[in-house]
């Protein structure tokens, strides 16, 4: 019994697929990749690319057919001679109408035919295989975006994560404050306006949290939508900024491991084809048969007996010479050159844009680098000032005023902090996927 029930978890836990709800980035990733609808209708695209290879790729094989026919004449054919024909004494001009056949017919035949040569059919085998290829470049793309969004909005609810935090632990020091400056106050040795202003204090960090809270379940959300993750379910995630920034280095690379620059790299390979096969359009088509046929003739409908079928047997070659189009194939092959200019053009346009991107994220990069770097000195800075604020107004050294400038310049310090996070997360992630590094960090 003990054996089934365990059998029957097993099978349980891999028909649900993933039942996890706490998340790392890599698991998060992982997910998406899995579950995202836009990558599995990725992942369909593909197998119909794939399918669509085969379709032509079976033009060239033999294609072979089996037919069969039935006829049941109501009224046989009549046939009209002269009638000298027949009888050599008949009088000149003298018909003579008889009717020829049977009242009931049947054939079956075996049709096979090859393909011998089509420039086409060459060319297009070829564009199948490229399509395959743009078709596989389409669904990475559509990767990218998904986990370009996963990653993105991970780090904006780790960063949010952490913001709760940082907000809860101001409302722990807040009241614990108030709490023990409350014996001041009823000893007389501190003002009511002093009192006031730090419940005012706390009130204000109360609010900060709520905040803070309604930022990171939105954040969640987001990360749920980006992973296609059910949104009725809870999830929570584990890594934390200081993770996140370790395990996402500058990266370098080249611009055109860009997949959307590989994209129409591809695309100019599939209009080269195309060109070349409206040229071979020009070219002769050799296509080669064999038939066998065997026909009954009955009066009476017993084709199952054992009557005689008369056998029929040909083979043969077809060529076909294109001669003249009116200017046809000529107007449509130039259409293709042109369109095959213009896709040069888009190629060399999006290395140019690609190279302006970088030059823009690499400015963004180190002026994000540098702006974390210095509000995260500016932050530890305001939080050692507020705390030694605190401690002088505990033993009666400073007053609330001062304690809630030191409070509201550490939380400027905390949003200027957390703003310089996000902006360096992102323009990581943006450089990435310049250089085509977001699946490859997978």
């Amino acid at each position: 019994m003990n054996n089934l029930l365990a059998l029957g978890i097993l099978m349980l836990t891999t028909s649900t697929g993933w039942t996890q709800t706490s998340f790392t980035l890599s698991d998060a990733k992982a997910y998406a990749l899995e579950n995202h609808l836009s990558i599995t209708n990725a992942e369909n695209d593909n197998l119909s690319a794939h399918q669509r290879y085969i379709e032509i790729r079976g033009m060239g094989l033999p294609q072979v057919a089996i037919t069969g026919d039935f006829n049941n004449f109501l009224n046989l054919p009549v046939q009209v001679v002269d009638a000298s024909f027949i009888n050599p004494n008949a009088q000149p001009g003298e018909t003579i109408q008889f009717r020829a056949g049977t009242d009931y017919s049947a054939s079956g035949t075996l049709q096979a035919t090859q393909l011998l040569f089509n420039g086409s059919y060459i060319i297009g085998l070829k564009a199948a295989g490229y399509l395959k290829s743009l078709q596989a470049t389409s669904a990475d793309i559509t990767k990218e975006d998904v986990i370009f969004n996963v990653i993105q909005s991970y780090q904006l609810a780790s960063v949010a994560k952490a913001n709760t935090a940082f907000t809860d632990s101001m409302v722990i020091i807040t009241e614990e404050l108030i709490k023990k400056q409350n014996n001041y106050l009823e000893l007389g040795l501190m003002k009511q306006e002093d009192m006031d202003q730090l419940n005012y204090s706390l009130l204000t960090a109360k609010d900060a949290q709520l905040a803070a809270n309604l930022q990171y379940e939105n954040a969640l959300n987001l990360l749920k939508f980006s992973m296609g993750f059910p949104m009725e379910n809870t999830i929570t995630i584990t890594d934390n900024p200081n993770t996140l920034l370790r395990s996402t280095n500058i990266t370098n690379g080249s611009i055109k491991n860009n997949l959307t620059y590989t994209l129409l790299e591809q695309q100019v390979a599939l209009t080269e084809l195309e060109v070349k096969n409206n040229q071979f359009a020009n070219l002769p088509t050799l296509n080669a048969y064999f038939q066998h046929t065997y026909n009954a003739y009955r009066n009476e409908f017993n084709f199952f007996a054992n009557e005689q079928w008369f056998p029929q047997t040909v083979w043969g070659l077809q060529l076909n010479v294109p001669v003249f189009s009116g200017f046809t194939r000529k107007a449509v092959t130039a259409q293709s050159k042109i369109k095959l200019l213009n896709d040069q053009n888009n190629l060399l346009q999006m290395e140019q844009t690609l190279q302006f991107q970088l030059l823009q994220t690499q400015s963004n990069l180190a002026a994000a680098q540098s702006k974390y770097n210095l509000q995260q000195e500016n932050v530890g800075l305001a939080r050692s000032i507020y705390e030694k604020a605190i401690t002088k107004e505990q033993i009666g050294e400073g007053n609330s005023i001062i304690v809630t400038q030191k409070y509201n310049q550490l939380i400027m310090s905390q949003a200027q902090y957390t703003a310089s996070l996000i902006e360096l997360f992102q323009a990581r992630l943006d450089q990435d996927k310049i250089y085509n590094n977001i699946l490859s960090t997978e």
